[in-house]
């Protein structure tokens, strides 16, 4: 499926321009139109992070004329593995502008703007608007979903990519465009149970995966810009990096989407947190009231070392997070062994006298085990806000953090 360019095309190309975009300029199908198109474009990246590393550099390099940037994050030493538009020297300072001077740095025809705050209902619409097209390197369920409703009202298309580990996708939505278009919420009418997918900093990836992804969505945008080839609308991108495997599937648009659809019921910006819930209900209960700090941690670790209290700490994270970093003296079973109640089993007694404090990386996945527990009868247990995290940064500040 074809689509006319969704840009008009500038004036002109300047001498340095010609000799910078020659090798497009000497491609058919882009030539000096398409090459004007480019720079005319207005595209927004959200995100300087995984995929908005890749994406602004290749955008940058092939001539978009205005880049805006969507970031609110300080670039950590844990990101360099995989958001390569940052440096060593740019650990602590705004992702924002380091990218901006990364772009520059690939080519100084950019205008880059910069959006230095968390996108939310208050300011996403006027964010996007003025902008031709989106590309969404978010990393989150509840943005997404934002970040697709937005779109959809303001008619601007974008080019959705999602990295896991080894595994990659990449769509383009833009119902505006055609009408069997599908949304993001045609793929995904609802986002998964709360704690059943791990996020990046939870679950990891692999570096050079966001440069598959994040190229991908490149070569989207300049298709649509510039109006060539056949742009991945109703398609879905798999890649497989171990296996070396893509496929592309085939998305239709729903009838009965809630955004899209015949009868939308989804009208305006939701409660996006809300509505893709971090914690299920059954963890948040869990937690009111049995959620403790590090520092009383360390207090309750110092009375069991006197032999004034006894507690079985236990840590829910994975395996190969346990050996990055722990707080000394716990044990570990894997959050998946609470919920499919194989850790019971490896716990002491309800009545045996010991308290359970369970914690995680933040305390996200220590909630869930913690109902578990709860729901098994160890009233008194809790979990430690903040997690193995907060433990570094208040407590131990010697161990690696991730």
């Amino acid at each position: 499926m074809s689509f006319p360019p969704l840009v008009e095309p500038a004036p002109e190309l300047t001498i340095d321009e010609v000799r910078r975009y020659s090798r497009h300029l000497i491609i058919p199908d882009v030539g000096m139109t398409g090459q004007k198109r480019l720079k005319n474009a207005k595209v927004l990246v959200i995100g300087a992070g995984g995929l908005g590393s890749p994406a602004l550099l290749y955008l940058a390099a092939a001539g978009v004329g205005t880049l805006g940037i969507a970031e609110f994050d300080e670039v950590d030493e844990s990101n360099l593995q995989r958001q390569i538009i940052h440096g060593q020297s740019d650990v602590g300072r705004s992702k924002a502008q380091s990218a901006k001077e990364s772009v520059l740095e690939t080519n100084p025809y950019v205008d880059v703007v910069l959006h230095e705050e968390r996108l939310d209902n208050d300011n996403v619409m006027q964010v996007f608007e003025g902008y031709d097209l989106i590309v969404d390197g978010t990393d989150n369920f509840a943005t997404r979903y934002m970040v697709n409703d937005a779109a959809y009202f303001l008619g601007i298309p974008y080019v959705w990519g999602s990295i896991y580990r080894f595994d990659g996708q990449a769509s383009v939505f833009a119902p505006t465009l055609a009408e069997d278009a599908p949304c993001y919420r045609c793929l995904y009418p609802e986002p998964p149970p709360p704690g059943m997918v791990p996020s990046c900093a939870e679950g990891g990836v692999l570096g050079v995966l966001c440069a598959s992804i994040g190229s991908i969505q490149v070569n989207e945008a300049i298709k649509l810009i510039t109006g060539i080839g056949d742009p991945a609308v109703g398609k879905l991108v798999i890649y497989d990096a171990l296996e070396l495997e893509w496929r592309k599937l085939r998305v239709r648009k729903d009838p009965n989407c809630a955004l899209c659809g015949e009868n939308p019921t989804v009208t305006g910006l939701i409660d996006y947190d809300n509505f893709c819930g971090a914690v299920s209900e059954e963890a948040l209960d869990a937690a009111s009231g049995s959620t403790i700090s590090v520092t009383t941690l360390e207090h309750m670790l110092k009375e069991q070392a006197e032999g004034s209290r006894d507690l079985v700490l236990v840590d829910v994270r994975e395996p190969n997070e346990y050996e990055i970093n722990k707080i000394p003296g716990s044990v570990l079973i894997p959050k998946g062994e609470f919920l499919n109640g194989h850790a019971l089993g490896e716990l002491p007694g309800v009545d045996s006298g010991k308290q359970l404090v369970i914690y995680c990386k933040t305390g996200i996945r220590s909630a869930e085990a913690l109902a578990v527990v709860k729901g098994a009868g160890y009233s008194d247990a809790v979990h430690v806000g903040g997690g193995v995290v907060a433990w570094v940064n208040q407590i131990d500040p010697s161990q690696p953090s991730y």
